[in-house]
């Protein structure tokens, strides 16, 4: 029978043939995906670098733009808590002494109402109830700050002047260290009604972070913990708070940054006056507040830098906030790494 004879040192000649085709063929189809690929990595840097320019342009336009007030008034400007259009005498410390306060009672109040709330939804919440109630909570944080400022406004503060104000003097009015801080006429409004105002309007992102990096524990841990005899509460402080504390602290922060810059709710409820009061039943002033009530009538040239001063201000306040919720987690991030 006839058969075919490969001549000698043919079959490495066409693997060698063969290996050069599929190179071709390889590079042709990954030439394409190369320049696609450097195409993509141009992109994101460009957008990347568009950020941190918008970023400066921001800062560079505030600093000019507030240069008349800060060169007129100096250091003195942060520190000094007059605020007078008339002669103008401005200083921005009533309005940085009403943004912290009234973000610091929404902390205090938010934060454990958001912990028991993503607590609740995770670990002990129904099945049926556990995905309405997780809407719900995200729901609130779509309503329109205005919108809380007018139900402040017109239903909350009638109601915390009627009942809550007056059990508050009656009560921790009368103790000695922080009995000051709740003593003055109920008249509704002011920092106090504007802290719980910003604690309704943060908890929905506190509790929807929270909910969200609880979830993320490995079932396994958290059953072994059960497994071994644990209540719900050692589980939650044992596991579950060390394995999520960095994403929750983000979740903080995060709400803290919502009452930082909030306007519009705040000066609804807050009272719009710059003074600085001992009693949180007192009214009082934001930056964010201050810059809306007076820019549109601020017509000499320091009064309007002044206004942008006081924007500066609130920048650099939030900027200081990120910075140190990032260094934290990244401490907290890297002890977790050096645990045994």
């Amino acid at each position: 029978m006839p058969t075919d004879h490969a001549a000698p040192g043919a079959g490495p000649h066409r693997l060698r043939a063969g290996s050069r085709a599929f190179e071709r063929t390889s590079q042709g189809r990954r030439s394409p995906s190369r320049w696609q690929d450097l195409l993509f990595e141009q992109s994101t840097r460009f957008f990347a670098i568009l950020v941190l320019v918008l970023l400066a342009g921001i800062v560079v336009a505030l600093a000019i733009a507030a240069a008349p007030a800060l060169e007129r008034f100096g250091p003195a400007f942060f520190v000094t808590n007059v605020w007078n259009p008339v002669e103008l005498r401005f200083g921005a410390l009533a309005p940085i002494y009403g943004t912290l306060v009234t973000s610091a009672i929404a902390l205090v109040i938010g934060v454990p109402v958001s912990f028991g709330i993503a607590l609740f939804l995770t670990e002990m919440c129904p099945a049926a109830l556990r995905r309405p109630l997780g809407t719900a909570v995200e729901l609130l944080a779509a309503v329109p700050s205005i919108i809380y400022g007018m139900w402040g406004l017109f239903v909350f503060a009638p109601f915390f002047a009627d009942h809550i104000q007056p059990a508050l003097s009656a009560t921790l009015g009368r103790l000695w260290v922080i009995g000051p801080l709740f003593q003055g006429a109920p008249i509704g409004i002011g920092m106090l009604a504007a802290g719980l105002i910003l604690a309704v309007m943060v908890i929905p992102f506190i509790a929807s972070v929270m909910r969200d990096v609880f979830e993320v524990v490995p079932p396994v841990l958290k059953e072994s913990a059960y497994g071994i005899g644990c209540t719900t509460w050692e589980v939650v402080r044992h596991v579950v708070l060390p394995y999520a504390r960095v994403g929750a602290i983000g979740g903080i922060m995060l709400g803290l940054g919502r009452a930082l810059g909030e306007t519009m709710a705040v000066t609804f409820v807050i009272g719009n006056a710059f003074r600085i009061h001992r009693s949180l039943f007192e009214p009082g002033n934001s930056i964010a507040s201050a810059i809306a009530n007076e820019f549109n009538e601020a017509s000499d040239p320091v009064h309007r830098a002044s206004l942008i001063a006081l924007g500066l201000v609130l920048f650099a306040l939030t900027l200081v906030v990120l910075a140190a919720s990032r260094l934290l987690i990244g401490r907290l991030a890297r002890r977790a790494g050096a645990a045994p």
